[in-house]
């Protein structure tokens, strides 16, 4: 089993960054999820990643710097948009896609001349960074494909057995992975949504092209059109459908953004935020789907959440989460 040490502790982050560079893997806070970390100049450690997630070598990983004067060791190209972008929002829940030097390694990069790269605003992941003194590759901590961790303990449940060591910083506070921002061409693109608004980006270097939720783009991590899930089954509502009745031996859960009265008969409900509050909303949404899929539910029906602003970020996780569960023909729309 993992130790769990305490991340504020600097013998934990002494530790951890030894492992790091002996070409191991570490669990660690990030402002967004939990992540799995290895040396993104080791191609042996970075396997080691793809390993214990299970996770397809053909999705790229994002690469994590201790501050943006280290961005061009690894990547070229960094032009007025970049600096700009990394200014305004590093440390913080944005990526930025540039043109990669060659000494990360291309199993980092699914094989791209493209790189993921951010530097996280924990501080628990900038100690590390500090410390471990190499760019460190780190998807989420836990099996490909599954809901992300927001706290240590999440990780221990899911990948405990897997890894030395996980790093506890806490909850995580934004709670969605960083929005991912390609600069490789003239149009800036979101591959993306994540922890910093599109609307933000904007405001820095307008205008910025959303790139389309139906295709998956190979220079971004979780662009795939099932991710994020749960293992329960779940149905995403259209904006403004009812929220259906469900009978009385259904096992179905509810989730909402805020409370709704007279909702009645759901065997288990999640509310992400008691005021509609979508930075919060966001902060909790990994935690409530794990919470039902714990449940011994047999599907779950999910409200959508207005997008603008985070919400953008929490229905590209949840259109994700809900794959293609639909059918025509059965009431509830699941795929049972």
């Amino acid at each position: 089993m993992a130790q769990l040490l305490t991340g504020t502790d600097p013998q934990a982050i002494f530790t951890a960054a030894a492992l790091l560079r002996a070409g191991d893997v570490v669990a660690f806070p990030t402002e967004t999820v939990y992540g799995l970390g290895a040396n993104a100049l080791d191609e042996r450690a970075v396997a080691q990643v793809f390993a214990i997630k299970n996770r397809p070598h053909f999705d790229p990983l994002i690469v994590h710097i201790a501050d943006k004067d280290a961005v061009a060791l690894y990547a070229t190209d960094i032009d007025e948009r970049a600096a700009a972008l990394m200014e305004r929002f590093w440390p913080g829940p944005l990526t930025l896609v540039l043109r990669k030097r060659p000494n990360i390694s291309d199993l980092v990069t699914a094989g791209l001349d493209t790189v993921a790269i951010r530097v996280p605003a924990h501080p628990v992941a900038l100690a590390l960074l500090r410390a471990v003194q190499v760019p460190v590759a780190a998807p989420s901590a836990n099996p490909f494909g599954y809901v992300s961790p927001t706290t240590a303990l999440h990780v221990q449940e899911l990948l405990g057995t897997a890894i030395p060591l996980i790093l506890d910083g806490g909850p995580c506070t934004v709670g969605v992975e960083s929005t991912v921002c390609a600069l490789t061409e003239r149009q800036a693109i979101i591959l993306r949504p994540g922890g910093v608004p599109i609307e933000a980006i904007e405001a820095v270097i307008s205008p910025v092209t959303l790139a389309s939720p139906t295709q998956a783009d190979a220079r971004s991590p979780g662009t795939l059109l099932s991710h994020y899930a749960p293992h329960v089954k779940l149905r995403l509502l259209a904006p403004g459908e009812p929220i259906p009745h469900v009978g009385e031996n259904e096992r179905v859960g509810l989730l909402l953004l805020q409370p709704r009265p007279n909702v009645i008969g759901y065997a288990a409900t999640e509310v992400l935020s008691q005021d509609g509050n979508l930075t919060e909303a966001a902060a909790n949404l990994f935690a409530a789907l794990r919470r039902l899929d714990a449940a011994g539910l047999d599907a779950v029906i999910v409200e959508p959440v207005p997008e603008h602003g985070l919400g953008r970020a929490i229905m590209d996780r949840l259109r994700r989460a809900a794959g293609n569960t639909r059918r025509a023909g059965n009431p509830l729309g699941f795929v049972l």
